[in-house]
């Protein structure tokens, strides 16, 4: 039997992906956050949420389960999906923002992550075309 391929399924499937992977990532960063026993970065009272890693802990779990709860609602490929993905990639690459100074490299890949989702929903995450 023959399916038609709809255009941009393959990027919306990976945005889908990317925001469910990227909310366990998250939910593994809040769980750390609020079981570390050790000593806390330098400055950490100088950023955005105070200087407690039990304020970080919470917000990652909260985002976490928005990020995962919108990379499910895109594989329904409603527009209110697309648009809430897009809006939680925004607040995944956000959230990374504020440890940027502390742990680069993983904060530079969830902001990579959360642009690549954003590309992907912006672009290929509207309505469903046929290929010709």
């Amino acid at each position: 039997m023959y399916r038609e391929e709809t255009y941009g399924a393959g990027w919306v499937t990976f945005a889908g992906i990317m925001l469910m992977i990227a909310g366990v990532m998250r939910l593994i960063d809040g769980i750390w956050a609020l079981r570390y026993d050790g000593a806390v970065p330098e400055n950490l009272q100088n950023s955005a949420l105070g200087h407690s890693l039990t304020t970080y802990g919470w917000t990652w779990i909260i985002v976490a389960a928005i990020l995962f709860a919108a990379g499910i609602g895109v594989f329904t490929r409603s527009q209110l999906a697309r648009w809430t993905g897009i809006l939680a990639a925004a607040l995944g690459a956000l959230t990374a923002v504020f440890w940027l100074p502390y742990y680069p490299f993983w904060s530079l890949m969830y902001i990579l992550l959360s642009f690549s989702v954003i590309y992907a929903l912006g672009v290929y995450g509207g309505r469903d075309v046929p290929v010709q």
